[in-house]
């Protein structure tokens, strides 16, 4: 059982304040009847409550897919730049969703937010190897020979090498798909520089069995049921 303004505050409908006043207004009703009290209890899962005809469904975990635009940073808030959350409504961020990993500022492409705390940590777990692929374009042809030295493992300066990654150079030679299955800082730039190759260009296409697709830059949508269970999986 919950407090109809604590279920209507969790839903993103508003402030605790701000659903009492539409309680007050006679705005809200659970199973067509008009609520009266704040503190009326429903049950979350069986009661339909409405705001003004309208079906406020209970959600406690909230998934979206973003397509990151270049020149906006991966934090919930930042004094020097755009933050991805910039680009979220009041209702969502309210349920406190928060971006899955990060990319860098001129980094475009896929990124997960979500309020699943269990989901972020398991997706991010050094243990699980969630591969990543990116497009990337360079600023010279990527050497054939990149293709074996990324599959065993790269020095890129760090205690150890990288895992085993997947690159497939394409038909223009300057650019290429990398996959990867950890998320070391600069990673995929930091690869391409022991083939002599500077990133001009970099975009995140996938993480783990989500996919980028065509959602354009600087929109987002909900994961469907079947992406999340997917991702749960892993």
């Amino acid at each position: 059982m919950m407090r109809v303004d604590k279920y209507l505050a969790d839903c993103g409908l508003g402030t605790r304040s701000e659903v009492k006043k539409y309680i007050k207004a006679k705005q809200i009703t659970v199973n067509g009847t008009i609520v009266l009290k704040p503190e009326f209890k429903i049950e979350e899962n069986t009661d339909v409550v409405n705001f003004k005809g309208q079906t406020i469904v209970y959600e406690k975990y909230v998934y979206y897919l973003f397509h990151k635009p270049a020149g906006c940073v991966t934090a919930m808030q930042d004094n020097l730049h755009k933050t991805v959350m910039d680009f979220f409504p009041e209702e969502i961020k309210k349920k406190g969703v928060a971006p899955v990993g990060r990319l860098d500022l001129d980094t475009e492409g896929l990124l997960l937010l979500t309020n699943d705390g269990a989901l972020t940590h398991h997706l991010l777990s050094p243990a699980h190897h969630i591969p990543k692929t990116y497009y990337a374009i360079l600023d010279k042809e990527v050497p054939q020979e990149a293709v074996g030295k990324f599959k065993r493992g790269t020095d890129i300066g760090d205690d150890k090498p990288t895992l085993p990654a997947e690159l497939v150079i394409l038909p223009e030679k300057t650019a290429a798909e990398l996959t990867i299955c950890e998320g070391r800082f600069h990673q995929v730039k930091r690869m391409f520089e022991t083939v002599g190759c500077a990133v001009t260009y970099l975009k995140r296409l996938s993480m783990g069995s989500l996919v980028l697709g065509d959602l354009p830059s600087g929109e987002y949508r909900k994961l469907t049921e079947e992406e999340v269970k997917l991702l749960l999986s892993y």
